[in-house]
C-alpha cells in the first residue's frame, strides 16, 4: 500500500498497445471535433451516430422496457442519449454523465450588416467569457441556421472548406497602436469594436447606391439561401475559428482546437454510452446548452427537461421518481484549469490538476469561497475513486486555480439540485475560453475510460 499519494503521468505509464489505443482514440474526437463546432453541429452529428447505433426517437408518453436505445433532440441543440438497463431504477437509479456542447464565440447581433469606408461587416457580440484580443487576425467561420418567412430554415456553413472565404477581424498596427497599448488588456479590443470583415466587392449598376457593398454582399446572401436583411433578426448564427483540430509537438501527444471545452468530455460520455450496451445499469448521456452563459434557457442545464426526462424513464419502468433520483448518480463532464508553468502564480500546485495525467476530478468549483459550487460529499467521492481503481483508470484530482484567483462553475449545481449525487469529471485543459485550446491525447482517453467504468 503506498501511503503518499504520487500523481501518475499517464504517457509514462502505458504500454505500446495502450499507447496505440490512445492515439487511435484521438482521431475519432478530432474528427468530432471538425464537425461539431456549435452546439447545433454536436446536436447534428450526435443524432447521426445514435441512429447509426440503432437508437430510435423518444417519446415522452411510450412504454420502456430492458434494452431500449432512445435518443431525444431538444431543440435542436440539446441531446439525450438513453440506454435502458435490467436493474431495479428505484433501488439502483440512472448512472448520469453531462456534459455541454456550447463554447465561446461571436455570436452576430440581430441587424448585423454594415458598410464603412468600402468595407462590409458583421457586428457581433461575444458569447461566455472570452479575452477580446485573441479574437482578432484570426480566420473565422460563419455557422448556423436563418429562419426565412412560412417556416423554412436554411443551414449556413462558411469557412471551414478549404475552397471557403473566411472573415476576419481587424486589429490597429503596431505602428499606430500606443492608445492602445496603453490600456489594460481587457480594455484594448472593445466588444463593439469585434466587427469581421465579410466583403469590399461594391454592386455595379447603380452609381448613387450609397452602400453598394452592402447592397452587393445581400444580393449574394439573397442568391445562395434565399434571406432579405431582415432575416437576420430570426437566425442564429455565430462566427467561430475556422480550421481543424491538430497535433501538437513532435511526437503528436496534443491537441490544439477550438471547442475542447467542453467537446473533450462530451465525445468521450458520449463513446461510453454507445460502448455500453451491455451494462445493466439504466444510462442517460446529456449534450447541455448555455453552460458558458449561467445554463439558462430551454436547452440548459437549469431547465426543467433533464428532470422530465428522468421522471419519464422512472415512471415508464414502474418506478417512483422521486427515489429514482435520489438514488442515482451523475458525472458532471466538465473541463478543468490545467497547471500552466508559464503562469504559475495562479495555481497552487498541490492541488492542481495537470496534463498527461488522467481524467480530473474535482470536488467542487466555484469562486473565493466556493461559491456557486456543487460539493460533492465524502461518500460519493470515495464511490467514485473505488469504480476507477477498480478499472485501471489514471484520474487526479484539483481546484480551478488559487483560492483567490478567480474561478468558476459547471453544471453539477444543477443536476445536484435535483437531488442527485453529482460530481465534475473532466479534463485539463490549457489555454481554456482562448480561440484554440490545448489538451492531452492521453486525458481525453483516461475520461473515456472513466465514463465506462462509470456506466459498467
Amino acid at each position: 500500500m503506498d501511503l503518499k499519494y504520487t500523481r501518475k503521468n499517464v504517457y509514462k505509464e502505458a504500454d505500446g498497445k495502450e499507447l496505440e489505443a490512445i492515439y487511435a482514440y484521438a482521431e475519432g474526437y478530432k474528427q468530432f471535433l471538425n464537425c461539431a463546432k456549435t452546439e447545433r453541429d454536436a446536436a447534428r452529428v450526435a443524432e447521426k451516430l445514435a441512429i447509426e447505433k440503432g437508437y430510435k426517437p423518444f417519446s415522452f408518453g411510450e412504454k420502456l422496457q430492458a434494452g431500449d436505445r432512445r435518443y431525444f433532440i431538444n431543440r435542436h441543440k440539446n441531446v439525450f442519449l438513453i440506454n435502458v438497463g435490467t436493474e431495479n431504477v428505484e433501488e439502483n437509479g440512472i448512472r448520469i454523465m453531462v456534459a455541454h456542447v456550447d463554447s465561446p464565440r461571436l455570436d452576430l447581433k440581430p441587424n448585423p450588416v454594415y458598410e464603412d469606408s468600402g468595407l462590409c461587416y458583421f457586428k457581433t457580440h461575444y458569447y461566455g467569457g472570452i479575452k477580446k484580443y485573441q479574437w482578432t487576425t484570426i480566420p473565422l467561420a460563419l455557422h448556423g441556421v436563418v429562419m426565412l418567412p412560412g417556416g423554412k430554415s436554411v443551414e449556413v456553413n462558411v469557412g471551414e472548406d478549404e475552397s471557403d472565404p473566411v472573415f476576419y477581424i481587424t486589429d490597429v498596427l503596431p505602428h499606430l497602436g500606443g492608445e492602445q497599448a496603453s490600456k489594460t488588456m481587457a480594455n484594448g479590443i472593445s466588444g463593439e469594436s469585434l466587427n469581421a470583415v465579410i466583403g469590399g466587392l461594391p454592386a455595379v449598376g447603380d452609381e448613387e447606391e450609397k452602400e453598394a457593398v452592402k447592397s452587393a454582399i445581400l444580393k449574394l446572401l439573397n442568391k445562395k439561401y434565399g434571406l432579405t436583411e431582415v432575416d437576420f433578426q430570426c437566425s442564429e448564427l455565430c462566427l467561430v475559428p475556422a480550421g481543424k483540430a491538430r497535433d501538437v509537438g513532435f511526437d503528436s501527444s496534443l491537441i490544439m482546437s477550438y471547442g475542447h471545452d467542453d467537446k473533450v468530455c462530451a465525445y468521450p460520455e458520449m463513446t461510453a454510452i454507445f460502448d455500453s450496451q451491455s451494462s445493466p445499469h439504466t444510462i442517460i448521456s446529456v449534450f447541455a446548452d448555455k453552460e458558458e452563459v449561467g445554463s439558462d434557457g430551454t436547452t440548459g442545464a437549469q431547465c426543467q427537461i433533464i428532470g422530465d426526462v428522468i421522471d419519464t424513464i422512472a415512471r415508464s419502468l414502474g418506478a417512483n421518481p422521486i427515489a429514482v433520483r435520489y438514488n442515482s448518480k451523475c458525472i458532471s463532464a466538465d473541463v478543468t484549469a490545467g497547471f500552466d508553468p508559464e503562469f504559475a502564480s495562479v495555481y497552487e500546485k498541490r492541488n492542481s490538476t495537470y496534463i498527461h495525467c488522467g481524467a480530473a476530478i474535482s470536488k467542487y468549483t466555484g469562486a473565493r469561497g466556493k461559491s456557486g459550487s456543487n460539493d460533492a460529499n465524502a461518500e460519493f467521492m470515495g464511490w467514485i475513486r473505488d469504480i476507477l481503481d477498480a478499472d485501471g483508470v489514471y484520474w487526479q484530482t484539483g481546484e480551478l486555480g488559487a483560492i483567490d484567483a478567480g474561478g468558476g462553475g459547471t453544471v453539477a449545481k444543477f443536476i445536484a439540485n435535483l437531488g442527485i449525487d453529482t460530481v465534475d469529471v473532466g479534463v485539463p485543459v490549457l489555454s481554456m475560453h482562448a480561440p484554440y485550446e490545448l489538451i492531452s491525447k492521453a486525458d481525453v482517453y483516461a475520461l473515456y475510460k472513466a465514463c465506462l467504468a462509470f456506466c459498467k
